[in-house]
């Protein structure tokens, strides 16, 4: 009979690793542990979400606030500069190309694109960063990654809601009268804040797989507000045909066209026009944290 091999034992304890390897698992998750990094079910993530809410909230807020500290004017910065802008675009296309054909309140209705499409854009740009941005917080914390996206969009709508009053009295002062559809503003914020988010998920994700994304970011964000009607009514210059309807149905000038009829009793839209902005808003809203969600597995390695 021959001798027993000295390497018996070291065979049969790999051997025996798999299975031990499987009971440790499985008694990991009985105790609701999940590896680093991995992907939970999506129940498990919205519940994880929604218990640490408060996180985006307060981090977001904290941004907001934190934005212009240093300067000596502080958070009136947050007021005078969409004012600044809109100044620079009423005299660049008000005054000298003569883009206010077809406007009854050019003033009124440039003031409100440049406010509530500085939002929007703003969002998108912060979104990209969102993951990238934060690789240390990543690295060194275990929570929904989901909730980075979230911030910089809450940082963005803080930012907005003072700038929201000085557009009512922006508003008022070009003539406008004070009417209860001004309370649709409400709404129609709300749906392009629903939208904005969907967005920052998808560039969020984007950016953290490929850089070269961020790099293309701000020429998407600056053709966007070209074909917006963030300057000129989309109606009087390219009304009708097929370009007139894709530019009517940029979700963008939908959202612009929603907040200017809010306000000016010149614009009107139709009920077919908020159907598209609630429809753009639950979709990409959908779509973008689902597409964020099946990535998250990805953004410990960032």
């Amino acid at each position: 009979m021959s001798a027993p091999s000295p390497s018996a034992p070291l065979v049969e304890e790999v051997a025996q690793q798999p299975s031990r390897n499987q009971g440790a698992a499985a008694l990991a998750a009985q105790h609701g542990l999940t590896r680093i990094g991995g992907r939970p079910r999506l129940s498990a993530y919205l519940k994880d979400l929604w218990q640490r809410r408060h996180f985006a909230l307060k981090l977001g807020s904290s941004r907001a606030y934190a934005r212009n500290q240093d300067s000596f004017l502080g958070q009136l910065w947050a007021v005078l500069t969409p004012l600044l802008w809109a100044g620079v675009y009423l005299f660049v296309f008000g005054v000298l190309l003569k883009t206010d054909r077809g406007v009854e309140n050019f003033a009124g209705f440039l003031v409100i694109g440049v406010f509530l499409f500085r939002f929007t854009a703003s969002s998108i740009s912060a979104g990209a960063k969102a993951i990238t941005g934060n690789s240390s917080l990543i690295s060194s914390l275990q929570f929904p990654r989901a909730l980075l996206p979230i911030a910089v969009v809450v940082a963005e709508f803080v930012a907005l809601l003072p700038e929201l009053v000085v557009l009512a009295a922006l508003v008022l002062v070009t003539g406008e009268p004070v009417r209860v559809q001004w309370l649709l503003l409400l709404v129609a914020v709300g749906l392009q804040l629903l939208f904005s988010l969907g967005v920052a998920f998808i560039v969020a994700r984007a950016v953290a797989e490929i850089r070269d994304v961020g790099n293309l970011i701000p020429f998407v964000i600056r053709a966007l507000m070209y074909v917006s009607g963030v300057f000129f009514s989309i109606d009087h210059y390219a009304g009708g045909g097929l370009l007139g309807d894709i530019l009517t149905h940029n979700p963008m000038a939908i959202y612009l066209e929603l907040g200017r009829a809010s306000l000016l009793e010149g614009q009107s839209v139709g009920l077919d026009i908020w159907a598209w902005g609630a429809g753009f808003a639950v979709v990409t809203l959908v779509g973008g944290f689902l597409y964020f969600w099946h990535g998250e597995e990805k953004y410990g390695r960032v």
